[in-house]
C-alpha cells in the first residue's frame, strides 16, 4: 500500500475525519530522545484500513484533529509496545490515546511471547519480514528520505492486520480488559511525576549513606531533577548520577575537593562547582538544625528484611498459581520487580509507588481481584498512606 506524507493541516483535518469513523486506527511515532528528558516528536505513522498516513508535526503547527482523534473513546488506537509512544504523546500534546490496545501485551497473553518486537510479530502472524534497516534515522531532520519514510509507514501497515487477529484470540479468552487495564495503568504512571525532594529515592546505591548525607543528596537529586525539568535536559547531562553520589558521600566544601572526585570533568566543575558546594553546606546546616526525630531516615533494601525471600517466594508461588488458573505464563501476572514494589510499599513508610500517589501494579486494574485475596492473607490490609 502507497503511503501520503501529511504536511498541512488541511491534509491532515481531512485524515481524521475519515479516521474518525474507524472502530480501530494503528498508530506508531518516530522521536528523538538522546540529549533531552522528554522525547521529541519526529514523526506519526496512522494506518486505519483504507489510509495509510505518514504525519509531519515539524511541518504542521496545529495537530488538534489528531488530539481530538487520539481522544475519540469510540475509536481503538493500536499500539505496538506502546510506553514509549504513550510519553512521547504526552509530551507533545499532553494528552495520551485512549482507548489502547497493545499487540505486544496480547501477544504475551496468548502465550506467543513475553516480550515479542513488531518484526516478529508480524513475521509470526502475516508471514512478512520487515527490513529494520532505518531504525537508527534522526527523525527530527528534513527532508526525510524515501527509505525512512517507507521502514516508518511499514510499522504501521502490518499493526491493524496483526491487531485483527489478536483482539478475536484475545476475545475468546475472555481477556481482553486485561489488555485495556494494563495500557490504562501504564498511562498513569506515564503521568505521574516524581516530587523533586524524593528524586533521591532512584539514586543507585542510596542505601549506603547515612542520614548527613542522605540529606545532601536529597538537596543535589532535587537541584537535578529541576534543572533537567527546566531545561529540557536527560539527567546525566545536567550531572552524572554516580558524581551525585560521589558528591553526596564526599560533601566537598570546595572547588578543590569537587574536583578530586574520580572522572568529573573540569566543565563540570567550572559549570556546577558553586551550586554544587551551597547546596551541600544548605544541606549540612539544615540536618544540623533538625531535630533527631525528623532527620531522613536511611533507606531501607528488602534484603535487609529478615523474612523477605521467604515471603517474596511465596508471592512467586502465588503467581505461578494464578498464571495456572488464567492459562497464561508467570511473566504475564507478576515480574519479580512487581513483587518487590509491592512488599516496599507495604513494609516501608517511603517508597517510589507510594510517593508517585500510585498503588503496586498488583493491586491494581485486572490484577488486583487475582492478587488481592492472596496478598491480604500473607501480608494483612494494605497499608495506609500517609
Amino acid at each position: 500500500m502507497q503511503y501520503q506524507l501529511i504536511t498541512t493541516f488541511e491534509q491532515l483535518e481531512n485524515v481524521c475525519a475519515i479516521a474518525q469513523t474507524q472502530p480501530a486506527v494503528a498508530l506508531d511515532t518516530e522521536f528523538v530522545r538522546t540529549r533531552t528528558l522528554s522525547p521529541h516528536l519526529g514523526l506519526i505513522q496512522l494506518f486505519d484500513g483504507e489510509q495509510l498516513v505518514l504525519i509531519d508535526p515539524i511541518e504542521i503547527e496545529d495537530l488538534s484533529p489528531f488530539v481530538a482523534l487520539m481522544e475519540n473513546e469510540n475509536v481503538v488506537k493500536v499500539l505496538h509496545s506502546c510506553s514509549e509512544d504513550l510519553e512521547t504523546f504526552l509530551s507533545a500534546f499532553d494528552t495520551i490515546p485512549t482507548p489502547v490496545f497493545d499487540t505486544q501485551f496480547a501477544a504475551s497473553v496468548l502465550g506467543l511471547g513475553a516480550t515479542l518486537g513488531y518484526a516478529k510479530l508480524v513475521e509470526l502472524l502475516c508471514e512478512v519480514s520487515l527490513d529494520k534497516g532505518e531504525s537508527r534515522t534522526d527523525w527530527l531532520a528534513r527532508p526525510l528520505r524515501e527509505a525512512q519514510l517507507s521502514y516508518a509507514a511499514n510499522d504501521v501497515l502490518y499493526l491493524l492486520p496483526c491487531y485483527q487477529q489478536l483482539v478475536e484470540k484475545i476475545n475468546q479468552a475472555g481477556k481482553l480488559h486485561w489488555v485495556y487495564q494494563e495500557v490504562e495503568l501504564l498511562g498513569q504512571k506515564k503521568r505521574s511525576q516524581m516530587p523533586e525532594d524524593f528524586a533521591y529515592l532512584q539514586i543507585k546505591n542510596n542505601w549506603r549513606l547515612n542520614s548527613e548525607q542522605l540529606t545532601v543528596l536529597q538537596s543535589l537529586a532535587a537541584w537535578r531533577l529541576a534543572r533537567a525539568r527546566e531545561k529540557d535536559m536527560a539527567l546525566n547531562f545536567v550531572f552524572k548520577e554516580l558524581h551525585l553520589f560521589e558528591a553526596a558521600q564526599l560533601m566537598p566544601t570546595s572547588k578543590a575537593g569537587l574536583s578530586r572526585m574520580h572522572g568529573l570533568s573540569p566543565q563540570s566543575v567550572r559549570r556546577y562547582g558553586e551550586t554544587i558546594i551551597a547546596l551541600v553546606e544548605e544541606a549540612r546546616e539544615r540536618y544540623k538544625a533538625t531535630p533527631d526525630s525528623l532527620k531522613l531516615p536511611v533507606v531501607k533494601r528488602l534484603i535487609d528484611v529478615p523474612h523477605y525471600k521467604k515471603m517474596l517466594a511465596s508471592l512467586k508461588d502465588t503467581s505461578e498459581r494464578i498464571a495456572k488458573d488464567n492459562e497464561v505464563t508467570t511473566e504475564v501476572i507478576a515480574s519479580k520487580k512487581q513483587l518487590n514494589q509491592l512488599l516496599k510499599w507495604y513494609w516501608f513508610s517511603t517508597d517510589d509507588t507510594r510517593v508517585l500517589g500510585l498503588k503496586p501494579e498488583v493491586l491494581s486494574g485486572w490484577r488486583q481481584p487475582l492478587f488481592q485475596p492472596h496478598v491480604e492473607a500473607l501480608l494483612g490490609q494494605p497499608p495506609v498512606n500517609p
